[in-house]
């Protein structure tokens, strides 16, 4: 039997929804539930009837969907996969900041851990940290953990916002001299960058987009070519959902520990059921109001 099969038999068996983010292999995206950003994730988890969650993503996307499903059980079948940029910002930080800064209001970007999540006021998407930074009532905000995304929330807020000093490898690793040359060999092609990146790479682009955002643009854009800033895997969607265009990734744009979830560690995880994300109660209600003011401020433009 193909791990497919097994896989579908054993989610009916389990009651079971497979949610993936655009960055994970095609073999993984082919079989979940559900594909999308981290904001669709966190809905789609919140909405699930399933009794059993299985993320295919790194740590704080399965906390996130423990967080907003605590009577569920959730996996996620590689613990070691891990988001480098989360990593980079800790919860102990983030009480000295608020202590520093008392009147800001703390916004803290999805990619955070849920003890991170939990000292934030509100949380954000890539596709919504505009509209939620200026929902806030106070005029200072601190913005963990990503200083590109908060430098690109700042050119479109009179707030002022204090960086936490973290960054995605992945989208650090993309810069204008690689845009350039993709430019030169693809001259008419649409420069569509995601806001984790650089600000000079954000100043070339014809685009900056989430990754939801991105299938959004190149479905409505007439063009036929796009040069796609953000990590690789997201081209086999954007190739599956759009036929007849032409989508060129930025060499070296890849995420390894999105890598690290395998068609056999998720039909290993609905076997045992294991590995399991276990988080405290308390944590986990402080965690979820942030969260659910996220979703409930919704999408941005």
């Amino acid at each position: 039997m193909r791990p497919q099969d097994r896989l579908m038999e054993l989610k009916k068996e389990r009651n079971a929804v497979i949610l993936a983010h655009n960055y994970q292999v095609p073999e993984i995206q082919d079989i979940a539930d559900f594909v999308g950003d981290s904001l669709g994730l966190a809905m789609a988890a919140a909405k699930t009837t399933a009794d059993v969650i299985v993320f295919c993503g790194v740590d704080f996307m399965a906390e996130s969907a423990k967080i907003l499903n605590p009577s569920k059980t959730v996996l996620h079948p590689e613990p070691k996969a891990k988001c480098p940029m989360a990593a980079m910002c800790d919860p102990a930080g983030v009480r000295m900041l608020k202590k520093d800064f008392p009147r800001a209001d703390v916004v803290a970007y999805v990619n955070t851990s849920a003890e991170c999540k939990a000292e934030a006021d509100v949380c954000c998407t890539s596709s919504n940290a505009v509209k939620v930074v200026n929902s806030l009532e106070s005029d200072l905000v601190i913005f963990i953990p990503d200083e590109n995304l908060a430098s690109f929330v700042q050119r479109s807020t009179d707030k002022d916002i204090i960086p936490w000093p973290g960054f995605c490898p992945t989208h650090e690793s993309i810069t204008v001299e690689k845009l350039n040359k993709l430019k030169d060999e693809h001259p008419g092609a649409a420069v569509v960058v995601h806001p984790e990146c650089r600000p000079d790479v954000i100043d070339t682009a014809d685009a900056v987009r989430s990754t939801e955002g991105m299938m959004n643009y190149v479905r409505e854009s007439p063009k036929k070519d796009f040069i796609i800033g953000t990590e690789q895997e997201m081209l086999y969607r954007l190739r599956k959902e759009n036929p007849g265009k032409n989508f060129y990734a930025v060499p070296g744009a890849l995420c390894p520990t999105m890598k690290l979830i395998t068609l056999d560690n998720v039909l290993a995880a609905l076997e045992s059921m294991s590995p399991e994300v276990a988080l405290g109660p308390e944590l986990m209600e402080r965690a979820r109001k942030p969260l659910q003011r996220m979703m409930d401020i919704g999408r941005g433009d």
